[in-house]
């Protein structure tokens, strides 16, 4: 547990390519050989550490589940982002998850061969359940149009996990990823998102007009 937690520490400040198996090692006070012994290569270290938190993952998608699409229901929409939003900041703002939630936004970013793995073994049908459910919020949009919205709800979600400069901006006031921000967060996403999708029309046939006789 203590090479997980070091490799997910170090990964998360630095990011992947900067780290040695090594350093992972002297993180974790152990002779190196013991990395490749319970982990093998970094890369299945690093894939290991999402495994060790896939829980979260599914956590969100039964907070999804528990959501009553209904899209005539104007709390359906809150309920969605909400769901998708909050356990993550929960993780964020705990000792045990500060780590992993730095790392997830580090590598929602990333453009690697490394994040496009874990992204699409443990990320993508959790995004296509999000796209569904907001689609299902909206219908008057098409499915593409959603899952666009679902990038800039990650984006915004992503940004506040990972920003520091919010900090000098704020000029003190605020601190980095502080819950106490999250509702604040909601009504941003919820707000874009119903501007941007919610008064799209649903494509219906055009009447033909009758011609006189």
């Amino acid at each position: 547990m203590a090479i997980l937690l070091a490799a997910e520490k170090l990964f998360a400040l630095h990011g992947y390519h900067a780290v040695s198996i090594r350093q992972i090692a002297d993180e974790a006070g152990v002779p190196l050989a013991l990395v490749g012994y319970y982990f093998g290569a970094k890369q299945e270290l690093f894939v290991a550490i999402f495994e060790h938190w896939s829980g979260t993952i599914e956590a969100r998608l039964a907070a999804l589940r528990a959501v009553r699409l209904d899209p005539r229901d104007p709390a359906t929409l809150p309920a969605i982002v909400d769901a998708f939003v909050r356990p993550v900041l929960a993780l964020r703002a705990s000792a045990e998850g500060e780590h992993y939630a730095r790392l997830v936004a580090r590598q929602g970013g990333a453009h690697d061969a490394e994040a496009d793995e874990v992204l699409r073994r443990h990320f993508d049908p959790l995004a296509h359940a999000y796209i569904d459910a907001l689609h299902a919020a909206l219908p008057g949009a098409t499915r593409a149009q959603a899952a666009w919205c679902y990038q800039f709800m990650l984006g915004a979600l992503l940004h506040h996990l990972a920003d520091t400069r919010i900090v000098a901006l704020s000029r003190g006031a605020n601190r980095s990823a502080d819950p106490a921000a999250a509702p604040l967060l909601l009504r941003f996403i919820v707000g874009g998102l119903r501007a941007a999708l919610g008064d799209v029309e649903p494509d219906r046939p055009q009447r033909r007009r009758r011609t006189a006789a």
